[in-house]
């Protein structure tokens, strides 16, 4: 599976992509933005490129040669995906970090970048690997479908939880309150977070990997 995953890294994934995180991410710097739409730029971009270059090349027929297994190509791909998001996630949290210094006093109407945002932000992921991963291995070929109702999933998910943020006194507190100052909290949002990115990603691996033996190759 190491392999597999090299192999993405090396020949199917344009290294454009793993220096966007970089770049995209310097957007944690605009004060008070809209945060959320920072993680949703790697749904609605880096994943659609992704996957239509590999279509390009025939990824799928050209792994499927190789002597691996149908769940270990599964795996493969959802471990470049996970890799992937992360370091979307960890160099926005280093840009958040860099926020919340230069702006020690900022008001903020919109979810500040705290811990227990990031958790969020993972739970957002989580839903969007449920969705688009578990779509997407009913062919392992056609990603628009998957990839819509994902970023649907995740848009959704994103919107409800500002909005409440805004409209709930008690969340609100708790995000961008004395809440914020609670490490313990927030330090607890966030491993929530990433204990439900984790069960869903899994999970979507599981369901792609039964859906995916299901899957001929021509």
């Amino acid at each position: 599976m190491y392999n597999l995953v090299m192999k993405d890294f090396k020949l199917g994934i344009n290294p454009w992509f793993l220096l966007f995180p970089f770049v995209i991410n310097a957007l944690m710097l605009v004060p008070g933005w809209l945060y959320f739409i920072i993680p949703l730029y790697f749904c609605m971009i880096t994943i659609p490129n992704i996957f239509g270059g590999l279509r390009t090349q025939n990824d799928l027929l050209f792994t499927t040669m190789m002597p691996v297994t149908k769940k270990d190509i599964v795996r493969a791909r959802v471990t470049v995906i996970v890799v992937m998001e992360l370091l979307h996630l960890v160099t926005a949290m280093i840009y958040g970090m860099i926020t919340l210094r230069l702006y020690p006093h900022l008001t903020y109407y919109f979810f500040a970048p705290h811990m227990g945002f990031w958790g969020l932000c993972f739970v957002m992921l989580a839903i969007f690997n449920l969705i688009f991963i578990a779509m997407y291995y009913k062919t392992a070929y056609k990603f628009g479908g998957a990839a819509t109702a994902a970023i649907a999933g995740a848009t959704l998910f994103a919107g409800a939880a500002q909005w409440v943020g805004i409209q709930s006194p008690w969340v609100k507190d708790i995000f961008n309150g004395s809440g914020a100052d609670n490490t313990a909290l927030q330090l607890s949002i966030l491993i929530a977070g990433i204990a439900v990115f984790i069960a869903f990603t899994i999970m979507a691996c599981l369901i792609a990997a039964r859906r995916f033996l299901k899957v001929e190759i021509i």
